[in-house]
């Protein structure tokens, strides 16, 4: 995957080999679990009575309860940056991809419960794997404002700069900081960013004598998805 959301190696942790449909359906399922609840509370006993499975059919998914967990983050960040990638397609104006990316994050976002966020931080491999995530947030945020910095919808601007300080606003936000002081619930916090970062780089009159262009951020590209 080339988006911003892949995800780390820790995901060679999970069991070997294609999956099935009935393994796509569990993890699907698992996810849904993970983010109204969160996974730390859960042994695996817990989970094959919740998915009326038996253990055993969850050992083929990964080989312990953390690497389970493991592979669930990785499956919902997976997912999640597919969508996220779907939904830029077609979308040829910078200012809308910035705006569908950002979109697409709150969406994928608005499910996880505090209980979901705060096990994702006490468990060092999943906190890993999101904290890849976010640098990889990061890097497609460059190249959206860099790409439309090139085409001339954005003014002139330090892509790495507007990309960092995007990137610690989406962590206060996933990490329940900017609902805490702000009272802002995800959707509405990125809704705020999405205007705050547009209008921000929106070009005006006088705009192309400030100073010489900015150089436009390298692409990153993500390495391969192991699972």
């Amino acid at each position: 995957m080339t988006v911003n959301w892949d995800v780390d190696t820790w995901s060679a942790a999970t069991a070997g080999g294609p999956r099935t449909s009935r393994q796509s359906d569990l993890f699907d399922a698992l996810v849904e679990i993970f983010l109204a609840e969160g996974f730390a509370r859960f042994t695996l006993a817990d989970l094959a009575g919740r998915l009326r499975c038996s253990k055993s059919t969850l050992y083929t998914l990964a080989h312990s309860k953390e690497q389970l967990a493991v592979a669930v983050v990785v499956h919902f960040f997976r997912t999640a940056a597919e969508r996220i990638d779907d939904s830029l397609c077609g979308a040829p104006d910078p200012a809308d991809r910035l705006r569908r990316y950002l979109d697409g994050v709150a969406a994928e976002l608005r499910p996880a419960s505090a209980a979901f966020r705060a096990d994702l931080a006490a468990f060092p491999p999943a906190r890993a794997i999101y904290e890849r995530n976010t640098s990889f947030a990061a890097a497609r945020l460059r190249t959206l404002v860099a790409e439309g910095v090139a085409a001339g919808v954005f003014r002139e601007v330090d892509a790495r700069f507007v990309g960092q300080v995007a990137t610690l606003a989406m962590v206060g936000i996933q990490q329940g900081t900017i609902e805490r002081e702000t009272g802002l619930a995800d959707a509405d916090a990125y809704a705020q960013l999405a205007g705050l970062l547009l209008h921000g780089l929106a070009r005006r009159d006088g705009d192309a004598a400030a100073g010489p262009p900015i150089q436009p951020a390298s692409v990153f590209t993500a390495p391969e998805t192991v699972e």
